[in-house]
């Protein structure tokens, strides 16, 4: 850990929540090399995941008897120890469950006698209704050796315990000099979920710290976000909002200015409060099942936890019907923009509810056309054993939502047809309910209320539930009714929260989308020629060419669904689609204007690809052995494109269409049938490996409620208006790995149509903030390419002259400006990478490659990630592009950086360019191999770690000498040993450098014979223990705590040092012994 990340962000951190308090236990002091004393962290042994005397004490204390007074012996507390330590799983992911269920709902031990004839009672590890009754404690440098492994440790920056249980971990990295990314890496990496299939493979972390963690954050203090033990980078957000607390009120606790605050004090004083952070474990966080069908935990946004609060103290403080006299006051809207997570924010509100006194008895009625959303509340109310009725019929309706008391009905509406057929499953809009429940304990929650609320079922389900509550879900706040606009709030009521589609994009829940709009100009009466049909494909035409695309597309009647036409845009959508789309991996969705036009754009793609396969196959050779950006554009996309054949080969294209009754229905069949259906929609969210579905083609299915993230890019050919127009594009907003922007194509000049909605948006009800969100809701690309030059020139103003690569690679020696070096490059080339393959983005493409050298050599100089560089961070395209100029230079992106120990290390330094290049490169060869051996001798890398900082401090700039010492000091770490006048092995040296750095008061007791015998007796004992049968694992802690105490009783007959220096004495040696044990032969 660096002396930045340090002062600038862990320390702030540890003071910020002592001052809100928590407890602070040092788990190493400032500056040593590796926490040595687990006693420092309130533990026995570094193997240790709980702090079981704080867990034990919280037992006892919180778990009173109807009198108040204690009831929990030892072995009862034993029992609920163990329950909570011993969880048997196949995964980490099922032992977090287990763990998440015990700590909301407690474990059950043996009962007393007297007390309910004995029966089991219900123990808690934690007071969820008082937070001040439990104990708060934070652990920095929280030391967890790796099972299997010999004493490699892993060292989470803070651990935040409740009761001795780990529910947060935290990790720190240096502000702007390092990705949260990286963090996130390290976190997977301490959970071993990196492989992403839950498996272990080789050891990097330790799960059993994980089985109770609930959240875990990454920050470098200007940035912070909040995760869980699922989340890879791109599903951790941000908290920007401070709430309960607004902005000023915090600013004025840290004596600060709304402007100062940095994200890590808005998270903390949101999240890590230790009030609120029970309620959000308690009462948010979960567990739900993705569109894949994996598995996840899933902790709250902040606009969640805003909006819920919110909410529950409306239902609370609001007026009700009777005593308005007109309306009841206790509900409102919730407007959060499509694709921030509304589905969870009603699962959550439901949760809240059951957990709130004097709303936890409350009926709560959800009406939706998802089933997902009904499964995804289910499975959250098992948490509580509560069950879910399901409504989709007007009888059953009556039935179970006339039963007074608490409970849970979802009403299931049907969907949208694609037209001329017949309704889906569930309750027609028009379905009269009469009044059914007139109770005022009802709360009516309305998914997606600007399309499912209409005027007919509003006022159904207001005659069915007259004295409900009513909370409106939605992203599009607009209603019409026979052309008259109606807002939702005039349905429903003020709103209780708004997330505009601006917030979303700057916390990276939503990606921003692009607009392109294509004039398609046909015919439009007999004998009429044909002008254009789309430019880009024309500027590489003959004029011969030119005229003979003219006459195959002229005179042609039906000019949106005529086949020509469609054919003519299925090959521009496909072009656009394989030199934008395809390369990252993503997939796409054609909108049509009817069902035939559906088939019709199935038949248009296959010929276009067909036709496509054919040019690339034709291609001679030689042009596909030419770098790319010397190649016209036309040959270059279909360079690029060979790299892609196979999958265009077998690349499918599926109309999604609901059942109509045409005289011709028996055309569509393969396309409606629902187990086909269902199938096809699975395949177009999973990847290319497993499906080659490419395009989804619909007519209204999937434009509402389906969130694939595989999606970028959207063609539109169908005229959409209003709430439909906006949800649909927002098909593509939906974050994935990799992608950085939604496309929409548009045929129809939708642009026009979304001026409209803004007119609606434009009134009374809504803040001029609302329309200014709705009117940035689709960009234009070009402001893509004008970012190109701002970026390009902040890089090339950071070193002058980025001609001179290795003078631009020992510039960024400086971590601050190697940091910000890294982000502008990032951002430039995936600005680039976004822009490609536009024949904009070629005068760029030198500097991109340039750059990207300085990048590879800067990350293996100073061993940043491993030394690895990977360009797929960048984007597919730039990927292409600098593994074919980097191979062309002869430089190895995926070679780690040399090793000190391996024998060509002085041939490849002796290469580099100058005295600097040379000091540099051993510098941090040096630094590198004192990380990666420190366990095995503490004491003797702490000397090496201080005596290079000597050598730089002394010989600052004098370049020579400088590597004259360090390959002094790299002889003393690799050839030569410490100084030994006792015949001492390797392992009895660690030892003894050990007892002396701990016991040593003056230079003669460097030459104490007494002490190199008692490490010659510790070495002994341990050749004779720890090869016993599984010494070292997890169930043998009670053997390593006998040899830790036999450690710890040669040290007191020996007298080594002060009585009360040996139990920590005893654990650093347990540790060398663990570090070393592989060169501890067997007695």
């Amino acid at each position: 850990m660096s002396d930045l990340e340090y002062d600038l962000v862990e320390l702030p951190l540890i003071r910020q929540l002592t001052a809100m308090g928590w407890k602070h236990l040092e788990g190493a002091e400032h500056g040593a090399v590796i926490p040595t004393n687990s006693y420092a962290s309130g533990r026995n042994d570094f193997d240790e995941v709980i702090l079981e005397d704080r867990l034990r004490d919280a037992l006892d204390r919180i778990n009173l008897d109807p009198d108040g007074k204690r009831w929990l012996d030892p072995a009862r507390i034993d029992s609920a120890v163990n329950a909570l330590t011993r969880i048997p799983s196949s995964s980490l992911l099922e032992a977090n469950q287990k763990a998440t269920e015990l700590l909301i709902n407690g474990t059950v031990v043996d009962g007393v006698q007297d007390w309910e004839g004995g029966k089991g009672r219900p123990v808690h590890f934690i007071d969820w209704k008082t937070p001040q009754n439990n104990e708060f404690t934070v652990v920095n440098q929280f030391r967890l050796d790796i099972p299997g492994t010999q004493g490699r440790p892993i060292i989470p920056d803070l651990v935040l315990f409740v009761n001795g249980i780990p529910l947060v971990v935290v990790e720190c990295k240096e502000p702007r000099t390092s990705s949260l990314g990286k963090a996130v890496d390290q976190i997977l990496d301490y959970a071993e979920q990196r492989r992403g299939d839950g498996s272990v493979g080789d050891r990097t972390g330790n799960q059993r710290l994980f089985h109770t963690v609930q959240l875990t954050v990454v920050t470098s203090g200007e940035e912070a976000k909040l995760g869980t033990i699922t989340a890879r980078l791109e599903h951790y957000v941000p908290w920007r909002d401070p709430y309960p607390l607004t902005k000023e009120q915090l600013a004025e606790e840290r004596g600060k200015t709304p402007a100062q605050l940095s994200r890590q004090e808005i998270l903390t004083a949101a999240v890590l409060n230790p009030g609120r952070l029970l309620d959000i474990v308690h009462n948010y966080v979960t567990f739900m099942p993705t569109d894949q069908g994996k598995m996840i935990k899933a902790a709250p946004r902040y606009q969640q936890f805003r909006a819920v609060d919110r909410a529950v103290r409306r239902l609370r403080t609001g007026r009700t019907r009777a005593r308005d006299g007109v309306h009841d006051r206790r509900g409102g809207i919730i407007w959060h923009t499509q694709g921030s997570g509304k589905s969870l924010t009603m699962t959550f509100l439901v949760r809240k509810l059951r957990s709130t006194g004097d709303l936890k008895n409350v009926k709560v009625v959800v009406v939706t056309d998802r089933t997902q959303l009904q499964g995804q509340l289910s499975e959250t109310m098992n948490l509580s054993g509560e069950q879910v009725d399901v409504a989709r019929s007007a009888a059953r309706a009556r039935t179970i939502l006339g039963k007074h008391g608490p409970g849970v009905v979802f009403v299931m509406i049907q969907k949208n047809q694609d037209g001329g057929g017949r309704g889906g499953a569930g309750l027609a809009a028009g379905t009269p309910l009469g009044e059914v429940n007139a109770d005022e304990s009802i709360v009516v929650l309305i998914d997606e209320a600007h399309r499912s609320h209409t005027a007919a079922l509003g006022a159904n389900l207001r005659e069915a539930l007259p004295n409900a509550a009513r909370i409106g879900f939605t992203g599009t706040p607009i209603m019409t009714r026979k052309g008259l606009r109606k807002t939702s709030v005039e349905l429903f009521g003020a709103f209780i929260d708004k997330y505009r589609l601006k917030e979303a994009e700057e916390d990276g829940v939503i990606v921003p989308i692009l607009y392109e709009g294509h004039t398609v100009k046909g015919a439009v009466r007999a004998g009429r020629d044909l002008d254009e049909i789309f430019e880009e494909d024309l500027d590489e035409l003959t004029e011969e060419e030119r005229e003979q695309l003219q006459r195959r597309y002229a005179t042609k009647g039906q000019v949106s669904v005529a086949e020509q036409l469609i054919a003519a845009k299925a090959k521009h959508m496909l072009r656009h689609y394989v030199g934008k789309i395809l390369p990252e991996g993503f997939k796409a969705q054609v909108v049509a204007a009817d069902r035939e036009a559906t088939v019709r754009y199935r038949e248009a793609l296959i010929a276009a690809r067909d036709e496509l396969v054919q040019e690339i196959e034709r291609l001679p050779e030689k042009i596909l052995q030419t770098p790319s950006d010397e190649l016209k554009p036309r040959q270059a996309y279909l360079v690029n494109a060979a790299a892609r054949l196979d999958l265009l080969k077998r690349m499918e294209f599926v109309p999604v269409i609901s059942v109509g009754d045409a005289h011709d229905e028996s055309r569509y069949t393969e396309w409606t049938d629902p187990e086909k259906q269902a199938a096809r929609i699975e395949g177009f969210t999973r990847s290319y490996d497993e499906s080659p579905i490419g395009f989804v083609i619909v007519k209204s299915m999937l434009l509402t409620g389906f969130d694939a993230p595989i999606e970028q890019v959207m063609y539109l050919d169908r005229n959409l208006r209003e709430a439909e127009l906006l949800q649909a594009v927002a098909r593509v907003n939906r974050t994935s790995d990799g992608k950085d922007f939604g496309y929409v194509v548009d045929y129809r000049g939708v642009a026009k149509n979304l001026l409209e909605a803004l007119r609606i948006y434009a009134r009374d009800d809504f803040d001029a903030d609302d329309t200014e969100d709705v009117e940035n809701a689709m960009k234009d690309p070009r402001s893509e390419i004008d970012k190109l030059d701002p970026q390009r020139d902040r890089l090339r103003m950071m070193f002058g002259g980025p001609e001179d690569i290795e003078g631009c690679v020992q510039r960024l020696e400086d971590a601050e400006l190697r940091g910000r070096f890294n982000v502008a490059l990032a951002r430039f080339l995936k600005t680039v990478n976004a822009v490609l393959p536009d024949p904009a983005a070629k005068p760029y493409l030198a500097d991109a490659k340039r750059f990207t050298v300085i990048k590879i050599t800067a990350t293996r100089r100073y061993r940043e990630d491993g030394g690895e560089f990977d360009p797929a961070a960048y984007g597919a395209k730039i990927r292409a592009l600098i593994d074919e100029h980097v191979t062309s230079l002869g430089i190895e992106q995926k070679l780690p950086p040399i090793a000190l120990t391996a024998p060509d290390f002085a041939e490849k330094v002796e290469a580099l360019p100058g005295p600097r290049a040379r000091a540099s490169e051993m510098e941090h060869a040096i630094r590198h191999h004192i990380t990666v051996h420190r366990a095995e001798d503490p004491t003797r890398y702490q000397l090496l770690s201080r005596r290079l900082e000597e050598i730089l401090g002394q010989l600052v700039t004098d370049w020579e000498e400088q590597v004259l010492a360090l390959q002094e000091l790299m002889t003393q770490m690799t050839d030569e040993q410490p100084k030994n006048p006792f015949g001492l092995s390797k392992v009895e040296s660690a030892l003894y450098g050990t007892i002396l750095a701990e016991t040593a008061t003056s230079a003669d007791d460097a030459q104490n014979k007494h002490l190199a015998d008692v490490a010659r007796t510790l070495h002994r004992i341990a050749a004779a223990t720890i090869h016993r049968t599984d010494f070292w694992s997890t169930g043998k802690q009670v053997d390593q705590e006998d040899f830790r105490r036999h450690i710890f009783r040669v040290l007191d007959d020996e007298r080594v040092g002060a009585f009360d220096q040996l139990p920590k004495l005893a654990s650093l040696l347990f540790d060398v012994i663990k570090s070393n044990r592989q060169y501890i032969p067997r007695d």
